[in-house]
């Protein structure tokens, strides 16, 4: 799969560039990537191992009218971000064309820009495009209310904004901004955007709550409830509910290899956590937290035992609960016959 956006990058002092904001980014299925690539080439001498080039807006014309012939979908969106930044990039900007292999490595910052808006428009689900290498191309930079700020130059710009009677508040440091600065999906709830980062894919009808938080390549397929943590690489089915405090364990800092997801209509309880996905209608008892390693006892339909599994054999399956017996204190797993159902006009986000 191709890559294709028409951008504004701030840049600091130096010329470095800090980020890239993507009006209308596009995707190319195989049979458009010839011709896109093609274009591309001869109207910015741009190619994928390339990544991305400064240019003009009457390059990016010329490119729209170009793919006319062919792509009139595609023309018009390319034609509609030239006009959003005709008037728009301020001194400190440029505006680029990028052009990348979703397959390939992260190479450049408009680059790492272009495939995190990607997934908050939800062009791509997580997993199907590349970010390796992401984090190395991504400056860590101060988010604030003027938009991104070299570290080394945020003094300046504070007390510059102060001499005039401004007020430069510092929203965070970080190498990822709020997705919300670049993309607001449509039917969603976002109690606190802060806690969303960009290149999170949020589904239509999903609410999240102040202290639910989403990282970048993960996120919901659509009606959830997220009061808990989804971390980097999680997908959390239709119809699930993450309730307050709790965890969905991923794998940037070490660990297991196994993605972690949530089935369709599952309740993870209050202050619990799972470090194994779950099938669909499962249910994990409030604190109680499911590592991978854990030792899971199945009870069967009368309440007798059966036998002890580490809880990385119960990966994926559906219709369980999983629950903290309270006079052994050992995990047990047996059939859920409950139904988790949301309430519909929480979710009806318009």
């Amino acid at each position: 799969m191709l890559l294709f956006g028409i951008g504004i990058a701030a840049r600091n002092n130096s010329g470095d560039l800090l980020d890239t904001l993507y009006p209308l980014p596009l995707t190319f299925d195989a049979s458009l990537e010839s011709d896109v690539a093609t274009l591309a080439t001869k109207h910015f001498k741009l190619t994928p191992e390339l990544s991305y080039r400064e240019i003009t807006l009457a390059q990016a014309d010329a490119f729209a009218e170009a793919l006319q012939q062919s792509h009139s979908g595609e023309a018009n969106a390319v034609s509609a971000a030239a006009e959003a930044l005709r008037e728009s990039a301020p001194t400190n900007s440029i505006v680029v064309a990028t052009l990348v292999d979703a397959s390939k490595a992260v190479a450049s910052t408009p680059d790492a820009y272009l495939r995190l808006q990607v997934l908050s428009h939800r062009l791509s689900k997580p997993h199907t495009i590349s970010l390796e290498s992401v984090f190395g191309q991504l400056p860590n930079v101060a988010w604030t209310s003027e938009g991104p700020i070299d570290l080394r130059e945020l003094p300046a710009r504070r007390l510059a904004a102060r001499s005039k009677g401004q007020w430069l508040s510092v929203k965070s440091v970080d190498k990822f901004p709020p997705m919300t600065d670049y993309v607001v999906p449509a039917g969603v709830r976002i109690a606190d955007t802060a806690r969303v980062r960009l290149g999170a894919y949020i589904g239509e009808g999903t609410t999240i709550m102040h202290e639910g938080f989403v990282n970048f390549n993960a996120g919901t397929e659509g009606t959830s409830m997220i009061e808990g943590r989804i971390s980097a690489g999680v997908m959390v089915g239709e119809g699930s509910d993450l309730g307050g405090g709790c965890s969905t364990m991923g794998t940037l800092s070490g660990g297991g290899k196994m993605i972690i997801s949530v089935g369709k209509q599952c309740l993870i309880g209050a202050n619990a956590g799972i470090g194994i996905p779950l099938g669909d209608r499962c249910i994990v008892e409030a604190g109680l937290y499911l590592t991978a390693g854990a030792k899971v006892t199945l009870i069967d339909n009368e309440g007798q035992a059966l036998k002890a599994v580490k809880a990385r054999e119960l990966a994926g399956e559906s219709d369980l609960q999983f629950r903290r017996n309270s006079l052994n204190g050992r995990i047990e797993a047996v059939s859920n016959r409950t139904v988790v159902e949301l309430n519909s006009m929480l979710h009806k986000n318009d």
